[in-house]
């Protein structure tokens, strides 16, 4: 048996894993949080990709919009990594070879990508920039790239539950 095969299963057979996965009520409350989580980084960052598309609060600056939006952010990736591992803690064996979850993880590795690759690059000149009409090539193909890998997490993540 491969390593992290043989450690899903310790996961989830352990007296843990079992608790939340038996419970009538913990793997339902930690999959609510998981969802609300995951709508409040979505949706704070959505607020940035559409503004550095054009679409919302053109008279405000990128960088007033990610101050305001990047504590939410953060908090919200927070809550969300921590009941998405309790999540799969209780259900490891059988994420282990869901395409779903595999598509999903690979999923969020990008995810995570774009915005070191857009912070070390195009954002480092947000001032000159920022309060252009229209932002910059490679800022607007950031957002459509965050915008379109966190729209197939949502879907990855949705669909887990039937496979």
């Amino acid at each position: 048996m491969p390593l992290l095969k043989h450690l899903c299963q310790l996961l989830n057979d352990s007296s843990f894993g079992t608790l939340v996965r038996e419970s009538d009520y913990a793997y339902n409350i930690i999959e609510s949080v998981h969802v609300l989580s995951i709508t409040l980084v979505v949706g704070t960052i959505a607020i940035l990709d559409l503004r550095m598309l054009g679409a919302i609060l053109r008279p405000i600056a990128v960088t007033r919009i990610a101050r305001a939006v990047f504590p939410l952010t953060w908090s919200g990736f927070a809550v969300s990594f921590l009941s998405g591992f309790l999540l799969f803690w209780a259900e490891s064996a059988k994420m282990y070879t869901n395409p779903s979850f595999r598509i999903k993880l690979i999923l969020l590795a990008l995810v995570g990508l774009n915005p070191l690759i857009f912070h070390t690059t195009v954002y480092r000149r947000v001032h000159e920039w920022e309060s252009q009409h229209v932002t910059p090539w490679r800022a607007r193909a950031a957002a459509i790239v965050s915008l379109t890998l966190w729209g197939g997490i949502i879907i990855a993540g949705r669909a887990i539950a039937y496979f």
